[in-house]
């Protein structure tokens, strides 16, 4: 008989079919609190995605859980301290996704800054046969200040080099093997950059790291670019700060409560917004489906795990 797994999120299709080949898949959503409770031993190992919420209780309730595997490099909704408590090992796709996530930063920062997406719609709605577009900001020989450096991080910085941007960034700790400047106070990175791009995970330690001081430190002339975790932002703080023109632009993939975005956000010349897509090209969702599968067939064959959280 195929081992049962729970599929709690979303997954690609052709990953599930991979996966319905050597497993039962069974979709947490359609099981009733009747059916769950009968069949909730069974499970040793539950699927997730990037998005999606495990919670201390969902542990509790699966008591020959063993892994939980995540499609995607952030695992910021998982209770990892509750799945060390239920010694249950958690296991995420890096490494596959750095490049396009770090394609589409450089690509938000271009279209921000130059407002590709109005100046569009400023043909489309007839405005060129009334004039030309509003001038607006270069993005070559700019200042870019990175909060979190990681793999991600490190890609869009040298992306930037060769924008001729100046780099700075800040971490917890300066890195050894990182050549640009570090700075260590978040506000002081804010005031001394021109995009203040967000690289760092989610989770409650970053919670709103991006707040009002902040945005106002980067000021009317900054842009922010978030690839990150949309609870990094304080998203009133952050469409306050636009409404009163104290930032002066932002680009977004990620939101606060997705996929709900605020309205506030929508169809302003100064803002592009995408929906959290950062990763979402064939070939890297092929990659990341490979290492989910590469992780359940080690965890079944009683292999070591091939890419367990840090």
């Amino acid at each position: 008989m195929k081992p049962k797994i729970l599929l709690q999120a979303a997954l690609p299709a052709p990953l599930i079919a991979e996966l319905q080949q050597r497993y039962q898949l069974i979709d947490y959503q359609t099981l009733t609190a009747a059916d769950f409770a009968a069949m909730a031993a069974d499970f040793q190992l539950l699927l997730t995605n990037g998005e999606a919420t495990v919670t201390r209780e969902l542990i509790a309730a699966l008591p020959n859980l063993a892994l939980i595997a995540v499609f995607g490099v952030g695992y910021d909704g998982v209770d990892v301290v509750a799945a060390r408590e239920h010694q249950v090992a958690v296991t995420h796709t890096p490494g596959v996704l750095t490049d396009d996530v770090a394609d589409l930063a450089m690509g938000l920062m271009l279209a921000t800054s130059r407002q590709i997406v109005a100046a569009q719609q400023f043909i489309q709605q007839g405005g060129w046969a009334q004039g030309g577009y509003p001038w607006t900001r270069k993005v070559s020989g700019s200042r870019l200040g990175i909060v979190g450096l990681g793999r991600i991080g490190m890609a869009v910085a040298k992306r930037a080099q060769g924008f001729d941007m100046s780099i700075a960034y800040c971490n917890r700790t300066p890195l050894a093997d990182a050549p640009w400047h570090y700075q260590p106070d978040l506000l002081t990175l804010a005031q001394q950059s021109d995009y203040l791009l967000l690289c760092t995970p989610g989770g409650a330690s970053t919670r709103h790291l991006i707040n009002r001081p902040v945005l106002d430190a980067l000021g009317k002339q900054g842009t922010l670019i978030n690839i990150s975790r949309g609870s990094v932002v304080d998203q009133q703080a952050l469409i306050a700060a636009l409404d009163e023109g104290t930032l002066g632009a932002a680009g977004l993939d990620v939101f606060d409560d997705e996929p709900r975005v605020p309205e506030a956000l929508q169809n302003r010349a100064n803002v592009v917004i995408t929906p959290h897509i950062a990763s979402a090209t064939w070939s890297t969702r092929q990659a990341m489906s490979q290492r989910v599968l590469d992780n359940v067939r080690a965890y079944f064959a009683g292999h070591p795990l091939v890419t367990p959280i840090p």
